[in-house]
């Protein structure tokens, strides 16, 4: 079975599509998905579905969404040819819950952490090539936003904030890579959009200040510096934090040439500060 939920939501058995139309049944397929091979339990698939109000019929009607899964996977196995296995295999009932099980299918958010990771572990050796291609090919895999046609809720919800945040470290981290790479001009399209997209993060306000510093355009890495000032003091109350401050008054002191690539103390930003 292969899983993508990091855009569209398609589980698929044999290449033939298992993923229902219907709103509820969706949402069921798509939390047993994004814990293929683990245990779902019924509590948790009942809060997803109807949050804090569920109605007295609740585990009669999952079973029904169940029952519906397994005659979309019984169908691809039939169309597939494959024999000795059914349904019930593959979404298997157990105690308190349910498993989807995968059977080493390709499923595209493991796929991601394991490219994105391999990304990570280049840049803590310092190879910001290997890094750059890793991080690259794990963010190839994203068709953003992570299950953009599911209906969420409370569990599905905090999964897709997980993935969300999973994939702005990775971006943050390929394009910290590329400037290390002194690829600060091929970056400044890309970080115009990404500054404008995520207006309180600081990470990313400071990779755009450095690759703008070296591109030679000091006065608007000063103005990147000062608009993201005003954004975190209204709505916010903060003032940037001291990381990036020193970054702007290394950008006032310095030349392009001298200025680091970024200082080493930026990371992501805490979530209060994400925009």
């Amino acid at each position: 079975m292969d899983i993508e939920v990091l855009g569209a939501l398609s589980v698929s058995e044999h290449g033939i599509s298992v993923t229902p139309t219907a709103p509820k049944p969706r949402q069921v397929l798509a939390l047993l998905a994004l814990h293929a091979d683990r245990v779902v339990q019924v509590s948790a698939l009942i809060e997803e579905l109807w949050e804090d109000e569920p109605p007295r019929s609740a585990r009669t009607t999952l079973q029904t969404y169940v029952l519906q899964l397994r005659e979309l996977i019984g169908e691809a196995l039939a169309k597939a040819g494959e024999q000795g296995v059914t349904a019930k295999d593959i979404l298997v009932t157990l105690p308190g819950g349910y498993r989807l099980n995968t059977r080493g299918g390709r499923v595209d958010f493991r796929e991601f952490e394991k490219q994105a990771g391999a990304g990570y572990r280049a840049m803590d050796a310092d190879d910001f090539s290997g890094a750059a291609r890793r991080l690259r090919e794990a963010l190839a895999l994203w068709s953003p936003p992570a299950l953009a046609d599911v209906q969420a809720g409370s569990r599905i919800g905090l999964e897709i904030k997980r993935l969300d945040e999973a994939r702005l470290c990775a971006l943050d981290q390929r394009i910290e890579a590329d400037l290390r790479r002194g690829r600060h001009r091929e970056l400044l399209s890309e970080l115009t959009v990404l500054v404008n997209r995520h207006r309180m993060h600081e990470s990313l306000h400071g990779q755009f200040m450095v690759a703008l510093h070296r591109s030679g355009r000091r006065g608007d890495a000063l103005n990147v510096y000062q608009r993201l000032r005003t954004t975190l003091v209204r709505e916010l109350g903060l003032e940037p934090s001291a990381t990036l401050s020193r970054l702007q008054r290394s950008i006032l002191m310095a030349v392009p040439e001298a200025l680091p690539a970024r200082d080493a103390e930026i990371s992501g930003p805490p979530m209060a500060r994400l925009g």
